[in-house]
């Protein structure tokens, strides 16, 4: 089995954020923020220089893209859907079929140098010494990391695209709104989806659980996140084994970690491998891990997606400061 990420740039990552934790404090959060959005957008991080974080995870469309998978640099096909990004610094697990990836900076490393298969395909060193080239990178990253040595290095790149990546906070849905205590938020169709989506008939609240619509962000996740991934009825695949792949468990193969379901309605095509086209497909998709979806009606149907509908939070998609910087290093 390939490692999804370099361990010598692991133990240098976890190293670097103990010293900034001790060096620095919460002194230049708000400069690496902004130098991570600042690499999030630049495709200098990429191989060729083709791609961007933002090739991928468009903000329109709850940071992700329209396509079933996205080819990387190589031109090579992807495996998996490209995921939605929200709310990331509440969950225990990042990729789809992997469970030990625990923080966003041990994630970023899967695009960025992994080869299973090659996305972004760098390699250590290739961005601290392409960006170390620039001198506004070189301000940028003194200002992101006041009092640490070093310079730019890969690890410090990682940290802020991590801090950047903590601020894609989805608050702002009907869903939320509702919640909040307007009662004009949701619509009666949603309302009705909801108790669908909840009630004991079909359950899809025992996995899409809590504020984040997925076990992923449940407590008992930090415990053992593979408890977040489930089969839910697609036919076997006998190239994607999802968690089975990292167990070596027939019993694990076709699991994948449930999706947040915040953004779904901007973001099809469905499913881990991007097969199912539309919200009502994907929803019927779910044979196994709800049974009952075979007896739904069309307008089961309507009310659920209605529903899912609730959970766009116009707010992420817009927001300037989670957008292209008007002004960028290296152009």
């Amino acid at each position: 089995m390939r490692r999804p990420a370099a361990a010598g740039l692991l133990a240098l990552i976890a190293g670097a954020a103990l010293a900034a934790a001790a060096v620095a404090g919460g002194a230049g959060r708000a400069d690496r923020v902004e130098l991570g959005r600042q690499l999030f957008y630049d495709a200098d991080l990429s191989r060729d220089g083709t791609m961007a974080c933002a090739t991928c995870h468009e903000q329109r469309r709850g940071f992700t893209d329209g396509n079933a998978t996205h080819p990387g640099v190589t031109g090579a096909p992807a495996r998996r859907r490209v995921m939605r990004l929200a709310n990331l610094g509440h969950l225990a697990s990042y990729t789809r079929g992997d469970p030990r990836l625990g923080r966003l900076e041990a994630q970023a490393l899967v695009p960025l140098n992994g080869d299973h298969p090659v996305e972004m395909g760098a390699r250590p060193g290739l961005i601290a010494a392409r960006l170390g080239a620039d001198a506004c990178y070189r301000r940028a990253f003194a200002r992101a990391f006041p009092g640490e040595p070093g310079g730019v290095t890969d690890a410090k790149a990682i940290r802020a695209l991590a801090a950047f990546e903590r601020t894609l906070v989805s608050a702002d849905t009907a869903w939320d709104r509702a919640r909040r205590g307007d009662p004009a938020a949701l619509s009666d169709a949603a309302r009705r989806g909801e108790a669908l989506f909840r009630g004991p008939r079909l359950a899809c609240a025992g996995c899409h659980a809590g504020p984040d619509f997925t076990d992923a962000a449940a407590p008992a996740a930090r415990r053992d996140p593979s408890i977040a991934f489930h089969a839910i009825g697609l036919p076997a695949s006998a190239t994607d084994q999802g968690l089975g792949e990292i167990t070596g468990r027939a019993a694990d193969g076709g699991r994948f970690r449930t999706p947040s379901l915040r953004n779904v309605a901007l973001s099809a095509p469905y499913l881990h491998d991007g097969s199912v086209p539309t919200l009502e497909a994907a929803i019927r998709a779910h044979t196994r891990a709800s049974p009952a979806v075979a007896g739904l009606t069309t307008a089961d149907l309507a009310d659920l997606v209605a529903f899912l509908n609730a959970l766009t939070d116009q707010t992420l998609i817009a927001d300037p400061r989670l957008a292209l910087p008007k002004h960028q290093c290296g152009r």
